[in-house]
């Protein structure tokens, strides 16, 4: 019998930092890939006690960096935006989009000093099916080992293409597991979003049995699960190449640690959550959609219907969240066991956590 983990991984203080060194030995899903749409963008991503800066280099390859000047650390960008060159606000040294330096006022006093030996501190980045994938670890295994068969368990949707029309953050209070737990169990649906969903999600398929760092379960809907109840009669259209149940439901996926998503016929919209301490995190939601639909006339205010399923949601599950966490944050709180239909993918995150924060704590 599958149990979830101990309270304590939720709310005491030394959990959060095996969090935080889980996570900067992990691979994260930090996003899609046209988070940078252009030669001059870039995106600034705080997690945990690290901050790192995306950008594309003049061949148009994906680049992340730390950001922290190599003069003194001072930071460097915030938030997002556009930018050619990356130039300290403090002593105005000054960066390329490859990381090297390129300027740096008056150090040429400096007896040995040589701008070759202070390009910004460079992370590893990648992209797989429109997601970007950040490692801090330079001895951590490869993307691919992490991800298993990944690609192929979604190889039926055309995750590549699809144009991100929402990225949005907030602040939950409570802690950064359970928010994602909560995406990935069919067990609160007909408690907590009967209102808004009523009965669109059946009873879903076994969870698949993956290879890598991630859970998966399949579901059919009745209508599609993007919408609320009372905007079923309006679905955008289907995905381009979906056959067989694939073009009738929706595809719950978490990426170990902290990226979830689900991709059903018509939109996907994803999730990733940081931990800020023990009792809050920070959520990163994102909303995709295909090309072609975009394209087809009055998509703009269907559009609008979809987001307004996630925020409807959203107000559903946070109320719910918090009030989980006050409960498990009473010292009297103990595991319990999980439905093995409706929770798997809680159970197997939980395995894997537990089997992480040992391997780290090993090394």
């Amino acid at each position: 019998m599958a149990q979830s983990l101990e309270p304590a991984c939720y709310r005491d203080d030394e959990f959060v930092e095996r969090d935080l060194a889980l996570l900067g030995h992990s691979w994260l899903g930090v996003g899609r890939s046209d988070m940078l749409t252009g030669q001059d963008a870039y995106q600034t991503l705080d997690i945990g006690d690290r901050s790192a800066i995306l950008v594309r280099d003049d061949s148009g390859a994906l680049r992340a960096f730390a950001n922290a000047c190599r003069h003194r650390g001072a930071r460097l960008l915030e938030g997002s935006g556009t930018c050619r060159t990356v130039k300290c606000p403090f002593h105005a040294w000054t960066y390329a989009r490859n990381g090297a330096l390129t300027a740096a006022p008056r150090m040429r006093d400096v007896d040995g000093f040589s701008k070759d030996d202070f390009g910004l501190l460079e992370y590893r980045v990648e992209e797989r099916l429109g997601f970007v994938f950040l490692c801090f670890d330079p001895e951590a295994q490869s993307l691919d080992e992490t991800l298993g068969d990944f690609a192929s368990v979604h190889a039926p949707w055309p995750l590549d293409d699809l144009v991100t029309t929402r990225r949005r953050e907030f602040i939950v209070d409570c802690n950064w597991k359970s928010f994602l737990e909560v995406f990935n169990e069919y067990y609160h649906l007909p408690y907590v979003h009967y209102e808004s969903l009523g009965n669109a999600y059946a009873e879903p398929d076994a969870c698949d049995d993956t290879k890598g760092a991630f859970t998966s379960q399949f579901g059919l809907t009745r209508g599609t699960g993007a919408l609320l109840k009372d905007q079923q009669h309006k679905p955008l259209p289907s995905m381009r190449g979906l056959v067989g149940k694939e073009a009738g439901g929706v595809r719950y996926t978490w990426v170990f640690p902290t990226m979830t998503f689900a991709v059903g016929f018509d939109a996907l919209w994803a999730y990733e959550a940081y931990p800020l301490g023990a009792h809050q995190c920070r959520v990163v939601q994102s909303a995709c959609l295909p090309p072609e639909t975009l394209a087809t006339e009055g998509a703009q205010q269907k559009v609008a219907d979809y987001h307004h399923r996630l925020d409807a949601s959203l107000a559903e599950d946070l109320p719910v969240l918090v009030g989980q966490h006050r409960g498990l944050s009473n010292p009297d709180a103990r595991t319990g066991p999980l439905h093995p239909g409706l929770e798997p993918s809680v159970g197997r995150f939980a395995q894997w956590y537990v089997n992480a924060i040992a391997e780290h704590e090993q090394d």
